[in-house]
Parts: C-alpha cells; sequence; structure tokens
C-alpha cells in the first residue's frame, strides 16, 4: 500500500513540473511580444558580430521571415 502512495506523489510531481515548463514561454517566444526599441537595442548589440550576424540575417531571408517573426528567429540564431 506504501508503494502506491510513492509511486502516486511521484507522478503528480512529474505531473506538475511539466506543467509549469509548458506554462513557462522560451525567450524566443518572448521576442515576439518586445516592443521596436526593445528589439532595436538587442540588434544593436548583435549587429557588433558582423559575420554571425550576415549570416542569421541572410538565412531569415532565405526563410522570408518578416516582422516580429523576424525577431524571434534572428534572436534564436544569434544565441546559438
Amino acid at each position: 500500500m506504501k508503494v502506491h502512495h510513492v509511486v502516486s506523489a511521484a507522478i503528480l510531481a512529474a505531473m506538475m513540473t511539466t506543467a509549469q515548463v509548458q506554462a513557462e514561454p522560451s525567450t524566443t517566444e518572448k521576442v515576439k511580444n518586445w516592443t521596436r526599441a526593445e528589439w532595436n537595442k538587442t540588434r544593436a548589440e548583435f549587429s557588433r558580430d558582423k559575420e554571425k550576424w550576415a549570416s542569421c540575417r541572410k538565412q531569415g531571408k532565405e526563410q522570408k521571415l518578416r516582422g516580429k517573426a523576424s525577431w524571434s528567429f534572428l534572436y534564436g540564431c544569434m544565441k546559438a
């Protein structure tokens, strides 16, 4: 009977942990909700690494990303 309680508690803990992880959006998803000012500040920092920035921008253009979708992609690309 005690094993049943331990297993039930473990399952419940796993479910709660999974729910917390799913509820928190990734940073890449948060970028989609940034203001233009926040993005411009980050873009200025990223553009210092000219080669990587150019590569990420090229990839975004090839995928035909526009607006905030491109922001999210560029952020993820630069952080990779």
